[in-house]
């Protein structure tokens, strides 16, 4: 079977990496599938602040950085493919997207195990 990416739909496999890390972001974290893209990333890595618990995946470290990183991720390569086509004519670009798509899913399952 030729994924997305061998059929040369770049689009499609890029939105569908960043999708995986949306859906492993909610399954981690253990918050409600109401919740999307940016406001998700938000929620999982709140920052403790003031002596209050952040979000369910804030490590103890980088943690603005770290909401700040899959806020973005989300909002620059999964939310415009899914309000508008988005021409992805570079299969380096969208290989290279798929792989940051990869190492945010690394770093997920690693906040998962943390939490176990």
């Amino acid at each position: 079977m030729r994924t997305d990416f061998d059929l040369g739909d770049y689009e499609t496999a890029c939105f569908a990496a960043m999708k995986a890390v949306e859906v492993g972001i909610c399954g981690a974290s253990g918050l409600d599938n109401s919740l999307v893209g940016v406001a998700l990333m938000r929620k999982a890595f709140q920052p403790h602040q003031n002596g209050k618990p952040g979000g369910p995946l804030a490590d103890a470290g980088e943690q603005e950085a770290e909401s700040a990183l899959f806020a973005g991720a989300m909002d620059r390569y999964k939310n415009p493919s899914s309000h508008r086509t988005v021409d992805f004519a570079d299969p380096i670009e969208a290989a290279r997207i798929i792989q940051f798509a990869d190492l945010l899913l690394r770093q997920v399952d690693r906040a998962r195990a943390r939490n176990s």
